[in-house]
């Protein structure tokens, strides 16, 4: 998408078809968005989708946490998940950190009652269990809070690979 111009002339169906998973299975948030067509510019619909996320309740930002992918472990993944996960080269974890990935997705999920979240675009799998290592001695508050920071980073980049 290198055009506003051709941004604003989409119909509903194809602007979801395009911006429906930029929050992951979360095609409300581009529903709303689509609302507000015609975008000035490109800032101005990420801004808007921002928002659209930032002011949804606490039990739809649950929701949307829930609707992410385990890491490293999960077969069923979007096709932007995979794209993320393979670029983190998740998909080629020793069986050593295959087996922690996997236990820290359980222990994380059944603390904080949602997936570990975070951006793994420009990381790698060393990085990320660092983090996932890290970040499973937080507070229930402090991770829903990081989560949801995560999952925003997560669709700006997402935003930023369609209208580059």
């Amino acid at each position: 998408m290198n055009s506003i111009d051709k941004l604003n002339k989409l119909n509903k169906s194809e602007f979801i078809s395009i911006f429906g998973n930029i929050f992951e299975k979360t095609q409300w948030i581009a529903e709303k968005a689509f609302d507000s067509i015609p975008y000035n510019n490109f800032d101005e619909l990420t801004l808007r989708m921002i928002e659209i996320y930032s002011n949804s309740e606490s039990e739809n930002h649950l929701i949307i946490l829930n609707s992410h992918p385990e890491l490293a472990v999960e077969k069923k993944l979007t096709e932007e998940s995979k794209q993320e996960q393979n670029s983190a080269n998740l998909n080629q974890c020793s069986d050593k950190e295959f087996n922690e990935f996997k236990k820290l997705n359980l222990n994380y999920k059944t603390k904080f009652g949602f997936p570990f979240i975070i951006a793994v675009k420009g990381k790698n799998r060393i990085e990320i269990l660092e983090s996932f290592r890290k970040r499973i001695n937080n507070s229930i508050e402090t991770e829903f809070e990081e989560a949801k920071e995560q999952v925003k980073k997560i669709a700006l980049l997402r935003l930023k690979d369609i209208i580059k």
